[in-house]
């Protein structure tokens, strides 16, 4: 490790882009640990308007673009050329290039091991199963590519594109990220067998002052929380989308289309059966108090344009459109900053009720909904020199049971490719989870984290399981029926490099498992 460290340098690793991204938690990670959760840390130790909608622009990304990526692989601006160090002014005395763009090679190699990697024995309802207690172990991950980022004019751009090739120990192999995942076999390859797949995230977006439209690959983020927000979340998997982001004074508006997918991304159904998805966030930033409001439509077989509109309130116009064709939510959070030092934040997802009564009595499926609350707490010290950013964050979340399910399976599920879009514990679910984290000199970066989780096993626990077109058909749910505790806890600990990165994650208890990576950007 002391080697390591040695070799990496000790200078300041900041990667420009043009949008804040959610954390890549699963795969594509560059240099940076745990940027999204550092985002949070500075929106709770700052003075500035607390705005929660991820991926969003970053207005530093040009300005510091000459000081952040005038040493990488090929580098352009009209100011200094390629690699031809001038003073940086143009004709008119700007120091903001009006041309400029950078390009990297990037990637590392992992090696992943743990239970939940391992093989997966179907029990005959989709997305449900048991694990076996064999595992998998990835040894080693190989991944490489292009980092791609620039400005020109109006439009800036990002991408990071990489091929995986992967060694694992089990016979049948799942992907680790949840999208696809080809295996190729021995006998194809006189003797060589292996798993490979590509991964790519994207943003191009045009800039125009209050508004900006943003066309990409990634995951939308809505809400104060961390891990638990409840309508969008980071650590969904990545699809294709379109943004319309609007700054209106303390308002910001936000219109959001996506395009997911039902089965695996490879399946031929893909092209008979589509799922799209809607979105429009409203929020607005006082003083130390932020209030939001998130809608969804996903819509089954039945595109609807309009409801890009970020004036069209889309919980009436699902009145105007077949039941069985579209899925819509709401949801509600605040956000309230004390003394610069903690947030203190809540969020009520509300999928589906048949009256303000049925949520009172909450004994049947006419009562859809999830509640989350959380704290986070931090602080920036100095000591010799040295900057310490240490917080902690803690955060409790309900999901009740058919929770983003629909009428039937495959068809206006709030979820894609299998996976919820929203709170990643899905239906039927308590989250309970704790992390305390510190980062020295934006280098150095430790964290424990623990979680304890339930999880349902009756019907209602899977965003597949079914729920009743009429509403004289009040099935009872169960919360938390069959549920276990399962507790892990996780620490961490990592190095940020200018060139070089390192990152170690072992969890114990009821989830075993390491993540170890070192990788580069050049």
């Amino acid at each position: 490790m002391s080697c390591f460290l040695l070799v990496a340098g000790v200078s300041e690793s900041k990667a420009a882009s043009p949008v804040i991204e959610p954390e890549h938690s699963r795969n594509l990670r560059n240099l940076e640990t745990a940027p999204m959760l550092f985002e949070y840390h500075r929106q709770t130790t700052g003075n500035e308007r607390q705005y929660f909608t991820y991926p969003r622009r970053d207005t530093t990304f040009r300005k510091n673009f000459m000081n952040t990526e005038g040493n990488a692989l090929l580098y352009f601006d009209n100011l200094r050329g390629p690699g031809i160090l001038g003073n940086g002014l143009d004709s008119a005395g700007n120091t903001i290039p009006r041309v400029a763009i950078a390009a990297s090679i990037v990637g590392g190699i992992d090696y992943r091991g743990g239970e939940s990697l391992g093989d997966q024995v179907w029990t005959g309802r989709d997305y449900r199963y048991e694990k076996k207690s064999i595992g998998d172990t990835i040894w080693p991950g190989i991944d490489g590519g292009l980092y791609l980022r620039g400005f020109v004019d109006s439009v800036d751009f990002v991408l990071d594109a990489r091929i995986y090739s992967e060694g694992h120990s089990s016979k049948s192999p799942k992907s680790f990220d949840g999208e696809f995942l080809e295996i190729q076999r021995e006998e194809n390859n006189s003797g060589v067998e292996y798993t490979s797949y590509a991964r790519y995230r994207t943003h191009f977006a045009f800039n125009y002052d209050w508004l900006r439209l943003d066309f990409g690959r990634d995951v939308m983020h809505w809400g104060p929380g961390y891990y638990n927000n409840l309508t969008l979340n980071q650590f969904a998997l990545p699809y294709n989308m379109m943004s319309l982001d609007l700054m209106i004074g303390p308002l910001r508006v936000m219109s959001f289309y996506g395009d997911l997918r039902i089965y695996g991304s490879m399946s031929d159904k893909n092209k008979e059966f589509t799922r799209n998805l809607f979105g429009h966030r409203y929020e607005l930033a006082v003083g130390n108090a932020t209030f939001g409001i998130s809608e969804l439509t996903v819509l089954y077989d039945n595109m609807k344009p309009w409801l890009f509109v970020p004036t069209a309130p889309l919980f009436m116009e699902k009145g105007n459109y077949s039941e069985s064709s579209n899925n819509g939510s709401i949801s509600f959070d605040f956000n309230y900053r004390l003394f610069n030092m903690v947030r203190l934040y809540t969020e009520f997802f509300l999928d589906d009720m048949e009256s303000p009564i049925s949520l009172i009595k909450n004994d049947n499926i006419e009562a859809k909904w999830a509640w989350m609350a959380g704290l986070q707490a931090g602080h920036d010290f100095y000591y010799k020199g040295h900057k310490i950013e240490a917080g902690t964050i803690f955060e409790y979340a309900r999901v009740e049971p058919y929770v983003y399910s629909h009428f039937d399976k495959n068809t206006a599920q709030i979820a894609h490719l299998g996976f919820p879009l929203g709170n990643q514990g899905g239906p039927n679910s308590r989250t309970i989870d704790w992390n305390v984290f510190a980062r020295l000199d934006g280098h150095i970066f430790a964290s424990v984290r623990q979680t304890w989780f339930w999880k349902g096993t009756d019907y209602g626990s899977a965003v597949n399981d079914t729920t009743p077109k009429s509403n004289h058909m009040k099935l009872p749910k169960h919360y938390l029926k069959g549920a276990k505790l399962q507790y892990t806890i996780t620490p961490a600990l990592s190095y940020e490099g200018q060139r070089f990165a390192f990152l170690g994650e072992l969890s114990f208890v009821d989830d075993k498992r390491a993540y170890i990576r070192a990788g580069f950007k050049w």
